[in-house]
């Protein structure tokens, strides 16, 4: 009768079968075939459990029979590493385990957007806080004082957590904007390269350059490119051929093109 009532007591879970003389032998036994199927009947006898633990987690974004997998897996991790001499059931040792493989899956897989650990915590106690406090506080969402105080938490970890919120998952840029009649999507309001930061660019490039010119040779360069002004126009004004005009221009360019290619060099 006492070992029954501490064979009870070491066993809590209704699903958790007796094993501990099977984990003893497995840890005496030498790799082999025979070894392999003990190891099997081992995971075949705890996979209720898993399965029950992985029910904890349905309902938020993942299929049952891909979590009860993530849950196998944990199990098997479980079976291979746990060892009877440190004394401890071997449910002690394993719900942590698949829990934890479980959690792994979630954080590493689910996510849409990287977030840090930190902040996946964050969101879970402030999701716990929100749900408790939404059967206490009917009529309204609780405010982020409310939420806080109910998790623990900071006013600013709080809303690292609220923010991880709509974290999980990422809108479709083909989705339509709220209140959107015409089909207008989030994709419709992203930006695009702007065109003229090219120009800023080039012209902040060869500004110091055009500055070092001797003064005729500045002048010449903004009636041309800045005022509009046909080479004769310029050449009329200066008292000069068209063709001096259209060499000088040429020149200037050239050396300013060659003098930025060797600043950027």
């Amino acid at each position: 009768m006492r070992s029954d009532a501490r064979q009870t007591k070491r066993h809590p879970h209704d699903d958790a079968p007796d094993t501990a003389a099977a984990f003893r032998r497995l840890t005496e036994m030498p790799q082999g075939p025979e070894r392999d199927a003990l190891r099997q009947e081992l995971v075949k006898a705890w996979l209720p459990m898993a399965e029950r633990l992985a029910g904890r987690f349905r309902n938020r974004g993942e299929a049952l029979d891909d979590l009860r997998q993530v849950a196998a897996l944990g199990l098997v991790k479980a079976v291979d590493r746990y060892d009877p001499e440190r004394g401890s059931a071997f449910e002690s040792y394993a719900v942590p385990t698949v829990t934890g493989e479980i959690k792994r899956h979630f954080r590493d897989h689910m996510w849409t957007l990287h977030v840090p650990r930190r902040v996946q915590d964050l969101r879970n106690r402030v999701r716990f806080a929100r749900q408790d406090l939404a059967q206490t506080v009917p009529g309204r969402a609780p405010t982020l004082a409310e939420i806080a105080e109910k998790a623990q938490l900071s006013m600013e970890d709080a809303a690292a957590g609220l923010e991880a919120l709509d974290s999980f998952t990422a809108l479709s840029l083909d989705a339509e904007l709220p209140g959107s009649e015409d089909g207008y999507a989030l994709r419709d309001v992203l930006g695009a390269p702007d065109p003229a930061l090219d120009v800023v660019i080039d012209r902040e490039a060869v500004k110091p350059r055009i500055a070092a010119l001797p003064e005729r040779e500045r002048d010449i360069l903004y009636m041309r490119f800045f005022g509009d002004m046909t080479q004769s126009r310029i050449a009329e004004q200066l008292g000069i051929s068209q063709m001096h005009v259209s060499r000088l221009i040429s020149r200037c360019c050239d050396r300013l093109r060659d003098q930025v290619m060797q600043d950027a060099a």
